[in-house]
Formats: C-alpha cells, structure tokens, sequence
C-alpha cells in the first residue's frame, strides 16, 4: 500500500479559485483509478492551502496516478503550485 499526505500552497487567491474549479474532476478521475483506496482534498481555514491524502494498493497503481496526473489537464494547470508530500509505502 502507498500513503502520500501533504498540502498544495497555493500563493494567490486566484490560484487556489483555479485549484478549487478543476479539482471536482481530478477526484473523480481519480476514484475511478485501479488501485485507488481512497482520494481527498481539502482547504485548510485561509483558502490557500489545500490537504492532500491520498492511498493506492501498491507501487503501479499509485505510479499510473501519477503517470496519469501529469499528462492531464489539472497537471498541467496545477504544475506551477508547490507541493509538499509525504510518501510512505507499507
């Protein structure tokens, strides 16, 4: 099993207005995924900081996620928001 949790920062109120749009569909996607247990994103009480946590079955379905993240269009939108993961296998 694979764990991530962390947090995106966003560092304006538009990013985190553009992280809120695209994300109802990068959870669904996400759901959708073999192997993924469970998927959540949440704001944190000032709107620019998002929490992420995030559990798949093993090292290729979280790989795929990852594969398929990228290539997408939150991936794409979202690229330029730090991210601080944790990411603990077990």
């Amino acid at each position: 099993m694979i764990r991530l949790t962390g947090t995106l920062r966003c560092a304006t109120p538009e990013d985190s207005a553009l992280v809120g749009h695209l994300l109802p569909d990068h959870i669904r996607l996400t759901l959708a995924e073999p192997g993924c247990l469970s998927f959540t994103v949440r704001p944190v009480e000032d709107g620019l900081i998002w929490v992420v946590e995030e559990t798949f079955a093993g090292r290729a379905a979280f790989q795929a996620h990852q594969a398929r993240t990228v290539a997408s269009d939150w991936g794409r939108a979202t690229a330029h928001i730090p991210r601080a993961y944790q990411i603990v296998e077990g």
